[in-house]
């Protein structure tokens, strides 16, 4: 039969790589909580016009890059959700969640999208995100971007720089994209196929080009920032004046567009140099029109997202800690008919907190002493519990230290195991 092998671009997350997710899911959670940010949840097949109203018809997500399928049995078009902020906003307006205020949110999960995959760009990918629903201040675009900033302290990021931007509000984009496409025809020989193709359904995206070609043209169009009013320029400076009160360095970079329809106001990424092209970490910015868009009343929010694989990258290249959970001991057994009452003794160590593993038998035997102590040794265990034929008898187990030479080992009683497992807790 034929072998069959994950999805191209979706990949399988393996120990000891999937203990390092877990470290950062769990940095993530104990910072959002110092935030007053909780958890949501929402399914990853949404219905499709949920991203076409959201993200904008003429964007690369929804052009090129979504899964979408037909629901067999009813006949929904449906899709595998490219991103989590529609979801989240569908999920607040279905559910009614601003009734009582704002609130502040934060998911984990997969996302897809239909890409040619490379190094931190894959078609399956986990993504982090922080949305912010129902305030409208510049305080809160601050909140996030510091909240993301103390994340990249607490894991040792250093080299993340921080651009913004303010895409204003929608008369002043109306403002600056009439001069804008007003100085890009004037140069249509420059621009490529895309930006063609863009020039009159979305010229703004034509701004965050990649394209050698253009990049003298992109940095000689007008700039969003000179079309805003006196509101939006109130807004961006005092986000700029809560960043530089912290500390929070940042450059401002009139080409930050970010690719959905929904933003408005801020724009925000940080970035790196160490990761190639994918050099964007974590992104985000404010939407405020994105409830009207899908059928609600108007709510002001901002967000973020980071790609957890870029994270874990950049992580991992400035010296990510052994993160892999340590196991306490490792428990060694001479004669299966003693399993009964070791395995009795391994769930009362459990449910003290102690991790351990038990070997296991092939067949009825349960393998030779020496054969046992190197599977102990290579499990990373710090101690081994040797349930031998002596042991047994006297209803005891030797523990045994395996990363400590000049330690002793000892002998416990099996009728008093709460009593000595806390000294295996205390060696973690």
């Amino acid at each position: 039969m034929e072998k069959l092998t994950a999805v191209k671009g979706m990949n399988d997350v393996l120990p000891p790589d999937s203990a390092a997710v877990e470290w950062l899911e769990a940095k993530v959670r104990a910072l959002m909580a110092r935030y007053a940010y909780r958890n949501i949840r929402t399914p990853i097949v949404e219905r499709t016009p949920l991203f076409i109203r959201g993200l904008g018809e003429v964007t690369d997500i929804v052009e090129k890059e979504m899964y979408c399928f037909e629901d067999r049995l009813n006949g929904d078009p449906l899709t595998l959700r490219p991103e989590a902020t529609a979801g989240v906003v569908r999920a607040a307006l279905e559910h009614n969640l601003l009734y009582d205020g704002g609130k502040r949110l934060y998911y984990m999960g997969p996302m897809f999208r239909h890409e040619r995959p490379q190094k931190g760009r894959y078609r399956q990918f986990d993504q982090i995100g922080a949305e912010a629903l129902g305030f409208a201040g510049p305080e809160v675009d601050a909140e996030l971007i510091l909240m993301a900033h103390a994340l990249w302290q607490e894991i040792g990021l250093t080299d993340v720089r921080l651009e913004l931007n303010s895409l204003g509000q929608v008369h002043e984009r109306l403002e600056h994209r009439q001069a804008l496409i007003a100085h890009l025809e004037q140069h249509t020989e420059l621009l490529d196929e895309d930006a063609r193709r863009r020039l009159h359904s979305n010229p703004l995206r034509i701004l965050d080009s990649k394209n050698p070609a253009m990049q003298a043209l992109v940095e000689a169009a007008p700039k969003l920032l000179d079309f805003l009013g006196v509101e939006s320029l109130a807004h961006f400076r005092t986000l700029t004046e809560i960043l530089q009160a912290n500390g929070v360095a940042y450059t401002i970079n009139p080409r930050l567009v970010r690719g959905m329809d929904y933003y408005n106001l801020t724009v925000f990424e940080f970035t790196t140099d160490r990761l190639g092209s994918q050099g964007t970490v974590c992104a985000g910015g404010r939407y405020d029109y994105l409830f009207e868009q899908l059928g609600g009343k108007p709510a002001p929010a901002v967000g973020w997202a980071l790609g957890v694989d870029r994270v874990l990258a950049l992580a991992k290249g400035a010296g990510l800690p052994d993160v892999a959970p340590q196991l306490d001991a490792y428990a060694i057994v001479t004669d299966a008919q003693a399993l009964p009452l070791v395995l009795s003794t391994l769930q009362t160590l459990r449910a003290a907190g102690v991790s351990v593993q038990m070997h296991t038998s092939t067949g009825e035997a349960m393998g030779s002493m020496k054969s046992q102590f190197k599977r102990a040794d290579a499990s990373g265990a710090r101690f081994a519990l040797i349930f031998g034929q002596d042991e047994i008898k006297a209803r005891q187990v030797t523990v045994k230290p395996l990363r400590d030479a000049s330690a002793a080992q000892q002998l416990h009683s099996l009728a008093d195991v709460t009593t000595w497992a806390t000294t295996l807790q205390s060696a973690a």
